[in-house]
């Protein structure tokens, strides 16, 4: 407890960090990989080919590297200049997307193709179709696995911290700088993260009992 107690200036700011660049980063996840499920669904050939690369691509590449690339290698094309915090975000949710394009792609297979001809009769466009009919059913389906990427996401964020990012997975190195037992600290590290992860589990109940009702 004295560990805790003795660096709560550590624990605070650096999990309240955890918790913005998680929050942030889920958001931008949730956002593009909606979008490139919707590209990967697309009836044009050229639009379902760049959703498919991307995936390819995203998935297939440590995380390490895509951090590396937006830290180091990105402020050398001199596009727009990233600080360490705003590259983390962007990393996890380039990484991140792809992921949930998959899980949203899956839950968009889950609806009868039937209803999307029902909405091509009634003149409905594809976005329109996909917006008010697919997608409000396919996500109620796929609440489970979203929650547990928003999980993997959250305990990713760690890797920030060997980027310049004061946040939870940093405290173990302030630790050993002020000469604390590093074992305890990361305990607490732990603890923390688990509360965080119940706290996504809960919501994760709540809106499968809410949608279930729903349904």
């Amino acid at each position: 407890m004295d560990v805790l107690l003795n660096n709560l200036d550590l624990f605070g700011p650096f999990f309240l960090t955890t918790i913005e660049l998680f929050l942030l980063s889920a958001v931008g996840s949730l956002v593009w990989g909606t979008i490139l499920a919707m590209l990967r669904v697309s009836p044009v050939p050229v639009f379902r080919a760049v959703g498919t690369v991307y995936v390819t691509i995203a998935r297939n590449t440590p995380l390490t590297l895509v951090f590396a690339f937006f830290v180091f290698a990105y402020p050398l094309l001199d596009i727009v200049k990233l600080d360490y915090f705003p590259a983390a975000v962007t990393a996890l949710t380039v990484y991140t997307s792809a992921f949930i394009c998959e899980v949203v792609r899956s839950g968009i297979n889950t609806v009868p193709v039937g209803q999307a001809e029902a909405g091509r009769a009634l003149g409905l466009t594809f976005g329109q179709i996909l917006g008010q009919i697919v997608l409000p059913q396919a996500l109620r389906s796929v609440v489970p696995p979203l929650i547990s990427t928003l999980i993997a996401l959250l305990k990713n964020t760690t890797i920030a911290a060997g980027f310049s990012v004061a946040e939870a997975g940093a405290i173990r190195s302030y630790l050993s700088e002020r000469g604390e037992n590093q074992l305890i600290g990361l305990l607490w590290v732990a603890l923390g993260f688990i509360i965080l992860v119940a706290v996504l589990s809960f919501v994760q109940r709540s809106l499968e009992k809410r949608w279930s009702v729903a349904r």
